[in-house]
């Protein structure tokens, strides 16, 4: 009873929002938090032609650690806690990915996956300082696919690599996490009623799409979640047009960020949750398996969310890593 009070209340929102006059709604920062675009108090840096939210914590000259966030579309407000390896001599720098959080916004013909892959590269370079530098990258669900990609094409330019439950590098081993998750598919045809993915968007629209992709994706966090959250994490802000956009490129152009990975021999450490019933053992040693040089650890006590919720479980086995490959 519980779990379908939830959902009706959602849906009841999602209706309300759906047949209210969206031009009573237009109000900068009503619907959603503002963009970097619209509020200069944001942190933030301009990379590769977009505006992205962005900011740091430690010392520039330490080895740096890029915090890649899931989605596509969501932010890194859930994963903050990656900020207290600065006190281990990092340098931790986070971002909201184009289109996503409180990032700049685009119309969706713009989304391609080398377009993420290109944006990663251009924040190394912008916090970069020197070439002997040391980069790591930790990417969570959608964000360890994109740092899979990443080091598919630029091997040399990442020293290790932290990977929190990504779906697939290849479009075959994401479809089956999705089919198997039970989540709402956000690479099916039939989410996209809720974004005009064709048409120019208006910031106003972009505002009113936002807001009802959160209140879509409320209705995930029940009890009987299978990825083992049952609760829901802070977002500042979804990006709706974002997110299927990159849905919609997956299905009709396929991907596959394995080619490479071979010759990447530095050891990698790739988390899955005792919890997503979804994920488990054979999943993560499936899609971890093109990495010649892999560490698997299992999170107890939590699900997909391992960083948010369980940040203490995982924490030293970070530190171990780091340590290791520093």
């Amino acid at each position: 009873m519980k779990n379908q009070i939830k959902i009706l209340i959602a849906v009841l929102l999602i209706a309300l929002l759906s047949s209210c006059e969206m031009n009573e709604m237009d109000e900068p920062g009503l619907l959603v938090p503002l963009t970097v675009t619209e509020d200069s108090s944001l942190p933030s840096i301009t990379v590769n032609g977009t505006m992205l939210h962005s900011e740091t914590f430690g010392n520039p000259s330490d080895s740096i650690v890029i915090v890649i966030h899931g989605g596509p579309g969501a932010d890194y407000r859930s994963i903050l806690n990656c900020q207290y390896l600065s006190a281990d001599g990092y340098y931790v720098v986070f971002y909201d990915q184009r289109g996503s959080g409180l990032s700049q916004r685009y119309n969706a013909d713009i989304y391609n996956t080398q377009l993420f892959f290109d944006d990663l590269d251009a924040v190394i370079e912008y916090y970069k300082q020197t070439e002997s530098q040391k980069v790591i990258l930790f990417g969570h669900s959608w964000g360890a696919m994109i740092a899979a990609g990443y080091v598919d094409q630029h091997p040399e330019k990442v020293r290790g690599i932290i990977m929190v439950e990504p779906g697939g590098f290849t479009w075959d081993d994401t479809e089956e996490y999705i089919n198997k998750s039970r989540v709402l598919n956000l690479f099916s045809e039939s989410t996209n009623d809720y974004v005009y993915i064709d048409q120019f968007i208006t910031s106003s629209e972009h505002n009113s799409l936002d807001y009802k992709a959160a209140l879509n994706n409320a209705i995930l966090y029940t009890d009987d979640n299978i990825v083992g959250d049952t609760e829901p994490y802070p977002i500042w802000r979804f990006g709706a047009v974002c997110s299927n956009a990159i849905a919609k490129y997956a299905v009709e152009n396929s991907f596959d960020f394995t080619e490479n990975l071979n010759q990447y021999t530095s050891k990698v450490l790739f988390v899955y949750s005792e919890l997503n019933e979804a994920y488990g053992l054979s999943h993560a040693q499936n899609v971890s398996a093109p990495f010649p040089n892999v560490e698997l650890f299992e999170a107890k006590g939590t699900g997909h969310e391992a960083i948010y919720f369980a940040w203490d479980n995982l924490y030293p086995m970070v530190q171990n890593y780091l340590s290791e490959i520093n």
